[in-house]
């Protein structure tokens, strides 16, 4: 416990420096402004600076590309509240309570309270992440190949039930896909090249950069350039700077909204957008007043806001202790860590024990940032709503080409982003999530070598698989899952439940 808080005094004083000051107030407004552009994504902003970052100093890249996500979360709240359409996935629940509001003449009180909501949130989490990742991590030191390749497969598999409620058979099929791709390449037990079809490009495989920024890049551009213009902006005149009144009364619906952002921070690759809308709706379930939510209620503007800022830390516990991304953001920001010599995974706490509380400082530094930006800057940010999107597009689409070519200097890999992105937007179109997609790719090869490495381990007997008892239970959650997305056995389950239920309330 002393040495964490010694670890965060000294990561917080190495931050105080006019040089990461500077880096945290550019990069946090930057993820603001690209958050509160409807088309761009937290996503998309990380795996563009990426490219951008990887010749900086590794604790100041990091702590760039950490501002920008944790600022274009906050971000989307801007458009979700003035237009009714959500900047980021993650804002689509503050849409429903924060534009009614704005209509009804407090958009600045309705942004002032996001904001705040915003930052109580993200507190929450990394109070967190503090605690419960060095704990999760010693955890881990337990696992072997037998439990990295179960808990791959549970991360592709909650991740594709998750982002995918109406059809979870669309997410499992993403996440297969990305797997798919995953195995391209030489693979790293015997150096064997597969499914390369004679081109000898492919046989290092398929960066995860490039096909990022065309999955969550090119696809968005293609799918912004297809919808219709926006609506007209609604201008903020009123207040920003919130009242105590306004928040002290949700105190719980805080409390309860940062816990449950946390959460679902925690399960691999589900992401902001599940966790605002969990949120919501268990506040509104638990509310005095429902008939209120969806026509301009601060208790489910703060819900939405505080439980989709809470999974951003959330999402760094699994990142930072298993090297599994909580959120698509957080895989982009594990290429990053590579990228810059630095491992998450179970030997985090061992190699490099400070690095944890380094993203807490970064991360109540940039909570800081995005609460000043946003209480001071809400109607000059206003103006960055009227840029024309056909620009706006254009600008992007430029930075996506060259993010893609910078990394290793080869066409090829801007080839892959303009197939990843083009496949993306059909996916997109049929309604396929991207997050497990992205996920397969980065757990591909987490999945592939501890399957292998386990059989030869045991010359071939699988049993391992089975029978060891981390390994059972991860295998019977995944099973489990798996069962409960099927409707006729979601059905039967409720049924089976349901006289019990009865026979509990009859005298």
């Amino acid at each position: 416990m002393f040495d964490g808080l010694g670890f965060l005094a000294t990561a917080l004083a190495g931050f105080l420096t006019p040089v990461s000051l500077f880096n945290i107030a550019w990069a946090t407004l930057l993820g603001i402004v690209v958050g509160a552009l409807p088309g761009l994504t937290a996503t998309m902003a990380v795996a563009l600076l990426v490219t951008l970052t990887y010749k900086m100093d590794p604790s100041q890249a990091i702590l760039s590309l950490m501002c920008v996500y944790s600022g274009a979360i906050y971000g989307g709240s801007r458009t979700a509240i003035l237009l009714a359409i959500p900047g980021t996935p993650a804002s689509a629940a503050t849409t429903l309570d924060g534009h009614p509001l704005a209509l009804q003449g407090k958009a600045g009180r309705a942004m002032g309270i996001a904001t705040a909501s915003s930052a109580m949130g993200t507190v929450i989490g990394i109070v967190f992440l503090a605690l419960i990742a060095p704990l999760l991590a010693e955890a881990a030191l337990k696992f072997q190949s037998y439990e990295f390749f179960w808990l791959a497969l549970f991360g592709v598999v909650i991740s594709g039930q998750m982002t995918a409620v109406d059809d979870p058979l669309k997410g499992y099929i993403a996440g297969i896909l990305g797997l798919m791709v995953a195995m391209v390449g030489m693979e790293g037990l015997h150096a064997y090249t597969r499914f390369s079809f004679g081109i000898t490009a492919l046989s290092g495989g398929v960066d995860l950069i490039p096909a990022m920024v065309g999955a969550f890049g090119l696809a968005e551009i293609l799918g912004v350039m297809k919808r219709r213009a926006s609506a007209q902006v609604v201008t903020s005149t009123d207040r920003v700077i919130p009242r105590l009144r306004d928040l002290t009364p949700h105190w719980v619906t805080t409390l309860r909204s940062g816990l449950i952002g946390t959460f679902v921070g925690i399960v691999p690759g589900v992401g902001e957008d599940v966790g605002a809308w969990a949120s919501y709706a268990a506040a509104k379930r638990s509310s005095k007043h429902p008939e209120k939510y969806g026509r301009g209620s601060l208790e489910g503007l703060i819900a939405a806001e505080t439980g989709n800022s809470a999974v951003v830390p959330g999402a760094m516990i699994p990142t930072l202790t298993l090297a599994l991304p909580g959120s698509a953001a957080a895989a982009v920001l594990i290429a990053a860590m590579f990228i810059h010599g630095i491992r998450p995974g179970p030997l985090l706490m061992t190699e490099n024990p400070s690095f944890l509380y380094e993203i807490v400082a970064i991360l109540l530094l940039s909570t800081l940032a995005f609460t000043i930006f946003g209480l001071s800057l809400t109607r000059p940010l206003v103006k960055v709503l009227q840029v024309p999107r056909e620009r706006l597009m254009a600008v992007v689409y430029v930075l996506c080409v060259v993010g893609s070519f910078a990394i290793t200097q080869r066409m090829f890999d801007v080839y892959v982003m303009l197939f990843f992105g083009v496949v993306g937007f059909i996916l997109r179109e049929m309604k396929y999530p991207m997050a497990p997609l992205v996920l397969g790719i980065i757990l591909g090869p987490l999945l592939d070598d501890n399957l292998r490495r386990g059989l030869k381990i045991t010359n071939g007997d699988p049993s391992p698989f089975f029978t060891r008892p981390i390994s059972l239970v991860i295998m019977l959650v995944i099973i489990a899952t798996v069962l409960m997305s099927i409707p006729a056995v979601k059905r039967g389950f409720s049924t089976l439940l349901r006289p019990k239920a009865h026979g509990r309330q009859s005298p």
